[in-house]
């Protein structure tokens, strides 16, 4: 499998799929337009090993909802990735067996060596 969860309106993942491009080699999921099924945010919790690993503190409703001063566990983690597509950490890449989560440099150099094999 090969695939690319990522936000269209997301310049920073447009940046990224333009430089890898991303979109000549992976099947692409605008999370916005085509929600994430919980099949398959299952399927990344269990490459990533959990869901807090896909949970993205950066998104704007982690504040206003007062979530920073809580504390979450898996369930609530998975429950607020399905409710709300700003919470999934971006862009999620998968390539056959491996998982790419966020856009730091090291992940997207990874990224860019497994596509390139």
């Amino acid at each position: 499998m090969k695939k690319l969860y990522y936000l269209a309106t997301c310049s920073t993942c447009i940046r990224i799929i333009k430089s890898l491009e991303l979109d000549k080699q992976l099947e692409m999921q605008d999370i916005k337009t085509e929600k994430i099924t919980e099949s398959q945010l299952d399927q990344m919790a269990d490459m990533a090993g959990s869901y807090e690993a896909l949970f993205s503190r950066k998104a704007m409703k982690y504040k206003s909802m007062g979530l920073k001063d809580r504390v979450l566990n898996e369930s609530d983690y998975k429950k607020l990735i399905l409710e709300e597509y700003t919470f999934l950490k971006r862009p999620v890449a998968i390539v056959e067996d491996r998982i790419f989560i966020g856009n730091a440099k090291s992940t997207i150099e990874q990224l860019g060596t497994a596509l390139s094999k």
